[in-house]
């Protein structure tokens, strides 16, 4: 009897224990990484600053950030030019990532386009193309000696042929890499001139701004703070942000097929 009494309790016993060394684990568990990788990894933006060489290129970080592939910090900046950049640094800070990442799910489908906020976009400082009154209404950043900015006009000549309801609203944004353009740009919004624009396009000389216009100027200040660094550049009613040229066909697909 006693015999089995002791063998029953041991049993008992057995049972008891390993439950009780769980219950225990769970019990005292301290901090430690999980899915929040920030919880054991941080990069200050002076620290990042310091990392990327910043100040030796005269440039800021606007911000940081875990990036879209873990085990990597984001990092947004901003040229002495105005361009903004993202680069990435591991989270050993001994290597600089630079390029894009593709989410495996996007291959074979055409990118997402970044949007803007039209609020932040006034409809001031631009030559109208079409109806003022169109219900559409289309934001083009151009170039007068940009030559896609050229192929995309007649594009848009193309387009205002047959559709009544869409506006484009041209705002003249010259290159630094195009030295004659920002002259030719205050000439035709002087104007507000498609004509003087036709003229710029097909490469004719412009007459000298009448005016002392600081729309130009303005331009260019909306045009590096919204990131846009080329010509031409599309933005739709949306705020979809098309960096580039498309034909009249493939426009017109983008502005009626929304994100």
């Amino acid at each position: 009897m006693k015999k089995s009494l002791i063998v029953l309790l041991f049993v008992i016993f057995a049972q008891a224990v390993p439950s009780l060394a769980i219950e225990s684990a769970f019990a005292f568990q301290g901090a430690g990484c999980g899915q929040d990788c920030a919880s054991c990894h941080t990069l200050s933006k002076d620290e990042a600053k310091k990392l990327i060489k910043a100040d030796a290129f005269k440039a800021e970080v606007n911000d940081v950030k875990i990036s879209p592939v873990k085990g990597l910090w984001e990092i947004q900046g901003t040229t002495k030019e105005g361009k903004r950049f993202i680069v990435y640094v591991d989270f050993g800070k001994k290597y600089l990532v630079e390029g894009n990442f593709t989410p495996l799910e996007q291959l074979g489908k055409p990118p997402e386009l970044r949007k803007l906020d039209l609020s932040k976009i006034p409809l001031t400082g631009t030559v109208i193309m079409g109806n003022p009154m169109a219900s559409k209404k289309i934001i083009v950043f151009d170039d007068p000696d940009c030559p896609y900015c050229k192929k995309l006009h007649e594009e848009i000549k193309k387009i205002l042929k047959t559709r009544k309801d869409i506006a484009f609203y041209i705002k003249l944004y010259p290159l630094d890499i195009h030295p004659k353009a920002y002259e030719k740009s205050k000439a035709i919004l002087c104007k507000k001139s498609v004509n003087l624009l036709d003229d710029a396009f097909a490469g004719k000389e412009l007459p000298q701004p009448d005016c002392n216009t600081k729309e130009v100027d303005d331009n260019i200040n909306l045009g590096r703070n919204l990131g846009i660094n080329g010509t031409p550049a599309i933005i739709f009613s949306d705020g979809r942000l098309l960096p580039g040229y498309v034909d009249s066909q493939t426009l017109i697909k983008m502005l009626e097929t929304p994100q």
